[in-house]
């Protein structure tokens, strides 16, 4: 076989692996590649590419379920989901633009990653809409789990657990999602000129409350400043966003209520559909850092902590911030450290009892710092031996995640 493998069809992929570990190929595994660089560098012999895993397989409106092939563009399925009037709840992002790549987010890849955008904190990530799969192990072997209910799901979860694995236990060639109903309208309530303190206490109020908030984000002046909605680019100071989604009627109710519960914060603005799409989308894919090159980092932290990390971590390195989930998730892109800011980032997390993980670096930096949270014994000693279970010979994107993982 060449360096580059690209099977055509599920028996391909198991005799590729097969193939790999018979002969200690180590492999990097692609489909759309817009991730390509997020995560340690692999050390391969080969690339596995899953670009003929192509495709919607089954879509059943009614069923709110749809099965395709791993590697089919999100912009596939979205269209798809569209027409039906439906959506993935879990909004996945697009970081290809972040990255500084040119390839194109998949399904696959977007549950490979657990990759889960602002309504994460309504609709939950994307391992809880994923239902069932279609894959081969590092052992060569086909296997399925799960199915097109959640009923299904007996014993252990393999669908939870190969969402957020990065590739690194086994090689999914067809999943099955949940889909739900798309908003019939969205309205996003603005709250300008808060400081991030203020920023968290205010989404928090709103997340509070018993108006269904679908997303909640602070972007400071800076940021806020690249955006393509122009109420927002527009404000020279910092926008605090709320979100609201379902039947007009009740967004009506539920944006007058927020208005008037987040008044006492600040000057406040509403966005209608378009404008909030385009601003919703540019939080997704953190577009507000994609023409920088630095690092940057992302912290899950607790949402009323995230503020204080971010103030933290900016008395010890320049950094500019986004915040989305209420304040949970902190984007930082880090100027001038030579060590992608790292021991600053970490400190700051532990600080608050979260974690981070490095989203974007070049390569020499991400090969000599930790990318992902550093485990402790108990739990390097669990991952080390589900990837013994799953990839032996250790074949699948070998490093990516930690050293020998």
């Amino acid at each position: 076989m060449a360096d580059s493998l690209a099977p055509r069809d599920a028996d391909g992929l198991a005799d590729a692996v097969r193939w790999a570990v018979a002969g200690e190929h180590p492999l990097e595994v692609i489909a759309g590649g817009s991730k390509r660089d997020f995560g340690r560098p692999v050390q391969s012999a080969a690339t596995l590419s899953l670009t003929a895993f192509d495709g919607i397989v089954d879509y059943q409106p009614s069923e709110l379920v749809l099965t395709a092939k791993a590697a089919t563009p999100l912009a596939t399925i979205e269209a798809a989901t569209a027409a039906e009037r439906q959506m993935l709840a879990f909004e996945p992002a697009d970081y290809a633009p972040l990255l500084g790549t040119d390839g194109e987010a998949t399904l696959g890849g977007a549950l490979a990653c657990n990759l889960s955008g602002p309504r994460r904190i309504k609709a939950g990530a994307a391992r809880d809409h994923f239902l069932g799969v279609h894959a081969v192990s590092g052992r060569g072997e086909r296997f399925k789990a799960g199915g097109r209910v959640v009923k299904n799901v007996t014993g252990y979860d393999v669908c939870k657990l190969l969402s957020g694995s990065y590739g690194t236990l086994a090689l999914m060639h067809e999943v099955t999602v949940k889909v739900l109903p798309a908003p019939e309208r969205t309205r996003t309530v603005l709250v300008f000129g808060l400081e991030p303190v203020d920023a968290m206490e205010a989404l928090g109020a709103a997340l509070g409350s018993a108006h269904e908030v679908s997303g909640a984000a602070h972007m400071p002046a800076e940021v806020a400043a690249c955006s393509a909605v122009s109420y927002v680019a527009g404000a020279g100071a910092s926008v605090s966003a709320v979100r609201v989604e379902g039947f007009p009627a009740s967004v009506e109710a539920r944006c007058g209520a927020l208005r008037e519960l987040l008044g006492r914060f600040g000057a406040l603005e509403e966005l209608h559909s378009k404008n909030s799409a385009t601003l919703w989308r540019e939080i997704r894919d953190v577009r507000a850092f994609a023409e920088d090159n630095g690092p940057l980092w992302r912290l899950s932290v607790p949402p009323a902590s995230g503020a204080a990390a971010a103030a933290r971590i900016a008395d010890a390195a320049d950094a500019r911030t986004l915040f989305d989930w209420g304040g949970g998730l902190v984007w930082l892109g880090v100027n001038g450290a030579e060590d992608a800011g790292e021991a600053a980032v970490r400190d700051a997390a532990a600080a608050v009892g979260g974690h981070a993980t490095l989203v974007r670096a070049d390569a020499p930096t991400r090969a000599a710092r930790a990318v992902f949270q550093p485990q402790t014994a108990g739990l390097a000693a669990l991952t080390e031996r589900l990837k013994r279970a799953f990839d032996p010979a250790g074949v699948l994107n070998p490093g990516r995640m930690y050293a020998g993982v």
